[in-house]
């Protein structure tokens, strides 16, 4: 079964991702309103048809809109996030009151395996970011004997890593990673003092140096040539340029000989889906077994 994903948003005006695994559509964060999400859909020649369920990151307002909300409670689309995002938006949204009375919130929590959809499974990963808390997420596709056939990582806000969030993301096929600010760019720029050493901080943004050391260590410690797509994730308008971030990206995968595709993904267009076919029985032999998953599903 083909994994096609692409990201509909990304940064610090709005962030929305499209994941689909065979019939089922996954929408990752609804930080845009419903009709910019029918658009971007709409470009990548899909529809609001195909989303069968959101996934909620954290709850900043980049992440999730009171109108999309409404919007997924009119069409009967679930909302799937962890009980603190729950509490947090049972406070500020009517529209999330609307869809918890009709039955359409799923809950997961804190690195217990979901099976989303026959085709889907997950698992939550905590990142250290100011909204707590917030999650990266791992998906996989449907498991065979030799464990799972194809995989992907998503971490689009967090102030830093440790080897432990490398060795939830090994092996995937598609990474997609926060390349926020140039650390130069930051300190230079006219924001103020506060704003910068939030960014900066351990629960503020990825810089690309700080997501190429990550890759760097992705790469040493997973399988040569399974990560066949890098997805550039949350970059800053004021405080990055695309061609720094695909700079620091492409140094180190010249480094270790790895040759994966580099994405940039933008805050106004959504970007070209990407494929991911299920790895041959040769590769997935290197590829770890993960435990079973929880099981609920929709659709």
């Amino acid at each position: 079964m083909m994994l096609r994903f692409s990201v509909l948003a990304s940064g610090s005006a709005g962030n929305a991702a499209l994941l689909q695994a065979g019939e089922f559509g996954l929408l990752i964060d609804a930080g845009l309103g419903p009709r910019q999400i029918a658009a971007r859909l709409a470009s990548i020649g899909s529809t609001w048809e195909s989303v069968h369920l959101v996934l909620l990151t954290h709850t900043h307002g980049d992440h999730w809109r009171e109108r999309t909300l409404a919007h997924m409670a009119r069409r009967q689309i679930p909302l799937c996030c962890h009980p603190r995002h729950a509490d947090t938006l049972a406070t500020v949204s009517d529209a999330f009151l609307k869809l918890q009375k009709a039955g359409l919130i799923r809950t997961f929590e804190r690195d217990a395996e979901v099976r989303l959809h026959h085709s889907l499974q997950c698992k939550p990963v905590e990142v250290s970011h100011d909204s707590t808390p917030t999650f990266a997420f791992r998906f996989w596709g449907p498991e065979d004997l030799f464990g799972e056939t194809w995989s992907l990582g998503f971490l689009s806000d967090l102030g830093c890593w440790s080897p432990a969030l490398v060795d939830a993301f090994r092996n995937v096929g598609i990474l997609a990673l926060e390349f926020n600010h140039d650390e130069a760019m930051e300190r230079q720029s006219l924001r103020s003092a506060e704003l910068i050493e939030r960014v900066l901080g351990d629960f503020g943004h990825l810089s690309n140096d700080q997501a190429a050391a990550f890759l760097s260590s992705l790469l040493r410690t997973s399988t040569p040539g399974i990560l066949q797509h890098l997805v550039q994730l949350h970059l800053s308008r004021d405080c990055n340029k695309p061609a720094l971030a695909l700079r620091a990206a492409a140094r180190v995968c010249a480094e270790l000989a790895a040759a994966p595709k580099i994405h940039t993904a933008s805050q106004d267009v959504a970007s070209p889906i990407l494929t991911l076919e299920p790895l041959s029985a040769s590769r997935i032999n290197e590829v770890p077994q993960l435990v079973p998953a929880i099981e609920w599903s929709v659709g």
